[in-house]
C-alpha cells in the first residue's frame, strides 16, 4: 500500500514490462506501473507516444485491433488479465472504457443505451433495469434532465450530455475500474468541467484512468499522473509533485509547453 493525503491506498492495477507491437511498431515499451484504487491516474504526453495504446491494453481492447500483440502482464486485484483462462469479455465489464468522442448507439433510446450491456447478458428483469438506468444517470448527473424522456434517442442529447450517458453506460455493467480516452476533447469548455466534476465524484466508487492532452485537466483533477514519451514511460508520480517538481528534463519542457 501507499499513502496519499493520509489515506492508504491499495493497488488495483499493475503493469509489468508491458509492450504492444501493431506489426513489427513497438508502440509502448516495457511499461511498469501501478494504478491505486478510487484514485485517478492521468496519462499525458505528445500524440502519438502511446497512451490510447497503454489504455487499451488494460481491458484487452487492444486484442481487437487487427496486428496486434502484447507482451508481459497485466494485473488486476492480482490476477494478470491475459492468463489463457480469463475471459475478455469479463474483463472489460470490469474495467469499462469511455471514448473520446460520445458514442451513443444511434438508434438506441437513452434507456437502451444504458441497459444495452446487460441485456447482452440475458437479463430481462424489468424492476431491475429500471432501477439501473435510474441509479446510473443520477450518478452522471443526468436524471433530471432526462427522466421524462428515457424513450427518446440518445443521440439527440447535446455533445456534453451524450459524453455522461455513455459513463452511464459503462457504469451499468458494475465496473470496478473505468479508463477514459480523452473524454472531453470534443466537448465545449463548460461540458468538459462537468465532466471533470463528474470524475471527481465518481472516483469516490471507482478507479479512474484518464488519458489526457490537457496538461491543466490532469493537474486539476488527477491525482497520479504518467508521462509517456515515445512508447516509454518517463515519470510516474504523484500529480503535485510531477507538475513541481519533475525528474526528467524532457518531461519538464513538455509540461512547460515546449513541445506536444
Amino acid at each position: 500500500m501507499i499513502l496519499l493525503r493520509g489515506i492508504h491506498l491499495r493497488t488495483k492495477i499493475r503493469t509489468e514490462k508491458l509492450s504492444v507491437w501493431y506489426g513489427s511498431f513497438q508502440a509502448i515499451k516495457d511499461i511498469t506501473m501501478e494504478v491505486y484504487e478510487k484514485t485517478i491516474t492521468a496519462i499525458i504526453g505528445p500524440s502519438g507516444c502511446g497512451k490510447s495504446t497503454f489504455l487499451r491494453a488494460l481491458n484487452r481492447m487492444i486484442e481487437i485491433i487487427e496486428g496486434a500483440r502484447v507482451e508481459g502482464r497485466v494485473y488486476l486485484d492480482g490476477k494478470n488479465i491475459y492468463d489463457p483462462d480469463v475471459d475478455p469479455v469479463d474483463i472489460r465489464s470490469k474495467i469499462g472504457m469511455v471514448f473520446q468522442k460520445p458514442n451513443p448507439f444511434p438508434h438506441l433510446s437513452i434507456y437502451d443505451n444504458i441497459v444495452i450491456g446487460l441485456k447482452l447478458r440475458g437479463i430481462r428483469d424489468k424492476r431491475y433495469l429500471d432501477e439501473i438506468v435510474e441509479t446510473t444517470l443520477k450518478k452522471v448527473g443526468l436524471w433530471d434532465d432526462v427522466k421524462d424522456k428515457l424513450f427518446e434517442k440518445g443521440i439527440k442529447l447535446s455533445g456534453g450530455q451524450q459524453q455522461r450517458l455513455c459513463i452511464a453506460r459503462a457504469l451499468a455493467v458494475n465496473p470496478e475500474v473505468i479508463l477514459l480516452d480523452e473524454p472531453t476533447s470534443a466537448l465545449d469548455p463548460i461540458s468538459a468541467l462537468k465532466i471533470e466534476d463528474l470524475l471527481l465524484e465518481l472516483k469516490k466508487e471507482y478507479t479512474i484512468v484518464l488519458v489526457t492532452h490537457n496538461i491543466q485537466q490532469a493537474a486539476r483533477i488527477s491525482d497520479y499522473t504518467a508521462f509517456l514519451y515515445y512508447g516509454e514511460l518517463i515519470e510516474y508520480e504523484r500529480t503535485d509533485i510531477l507538475f513541481k517538481t519533475p525528474k526528467h528534463r524532457i518531461t519538464e519542457q513538455y509540461l512547460e509547453g515546449r513541445f506536444g
